[in-house]
């Protein structure tokens, strides 16, 4: 047995499947899976069995991985030391935002905290909601929206950040674009332009229709807000965005509320390893506290 392939073993197990696994690692598949087969061999027992595509612990493999777990944390901890021992002049700051907070409210966060500690290096990567939860043991923080996932990694902290509205946005000379708001049952007969599966605006728009006993089908599924807004421009049929992607637009698109309330959500930071974080995302999360509590509501 090698620290390597404890390491390796939580991976597949928060994954829950050997590739995602080998990608989030940057390693191959069959690299993984020998790493796996070793520690199993180092057992003398099995750890997991396939299901479907991915696989599942047995009860031994559930006993180690909580080993696994720690000996992950104590790297963490070992880090954050040196981290706080060299002091914050230099390091690394791994984000993980999906596509509402990474396009529209990190980027200013980001080049201030940059101006403050330009020694520190910042990877921020993007995706939705769905796909940045799969990264987040390889982050140091992740920004998501709408419902918090379960099966979160052990010692990830939840912090509720800004609220945010989604608002259905059609073109200029459209039929409803003169309405200050409209009802999920007006929207249920036009064509929709929707989101991919995993997207946090998706969710909360499928689950709006549900609430009222609608059924709408999707038109069109589209990956990325700008993709939504260049479909519905050219009379594709009716999207749903972030109110806050609509801030700089053109006049060639209309955003309406849906209903009297509209249709709300919270972003979130998840912060894994929250026993030890790193003295940069320590920092970053509290300039995002900060950065809220200014925030016009």
């Amino acid at each position: 047995m090698t620290p390597e392939q404890l390491l390796t073993f939580a991976h597949v197990a928060e994954a829950g499947n050997i590739s995602r696994a080998a990608e989030l690692l940057h390693l191959s598949q069959p690299a993984v899976s020998g790493q796996l087969r070793a520690l199993q061999e180092w057992f003398g027992e099995p750890l997991y069995r396939r299901s479907g595509h991915g696989i599942v612990l047995t009860a031994a493999g559930e006993r180690l991985v909580e080993h696994a777990r720690q000996l992950r944390q104590a790297y963490g901890q070992a880090r954050e030391l040196r981290d706080a021992w060299r002091g914050i002049a230099s390091g690394l700051l791994r984000l993980g935002a999906s596509t509402t907070p990474a396009s529209y409210c990190l980027p200013a966060l980001v080049a201030a905290f940059r101006a403050k500690y330009p020694a520190v290096s910042l990877q921020l990567a993007d995706g939705n909601t769905a796909e940045i939860v799969q990264r987040l043991p390889l982050l140091d923080m992740a920004f998501i929206e709408g419902d918090i996932p379960a099966g979160l990694p052990a010692d990830t902290a939840v912090h509720a950040w800004r609220q945010d509205e989604v608002v259905a946005i059609v073109p200029a000379d459209h039929p409803l674009a003169d309405r200050r708001a409209i009802t999920l049952a007006d929207l249920a007969h036009y064509p929709l332009v929707m989101r991919e599966p995993g997207s946090g605006v998706r969710r909360l728009v499928e689950r709006a229709f549900r609430s009222e006993g609608l059924a709408p089908g999707a038109a069109l599924e589209l990956a990325g807000v700008e993709g939504v807004k260049q479909a519905v421009r050219a009379g594709l049929g009716i999207g749903f965005v972030s109110a806050m992607s609509m801030r700089h637009e053109d006049g060639a698109l209309t955003a309406l509320r849906v209903g009297r309330k509209g249709l709300t959500r919270t972003l979130s930071i998840l912060l894994p390893n929250a026993s030890a974080p790193a003295r940069a995302a320590a920092l970053f999360l509290q300039m995002c506290r900060e950065d809220a509590a200014d925030a016009p509501h």
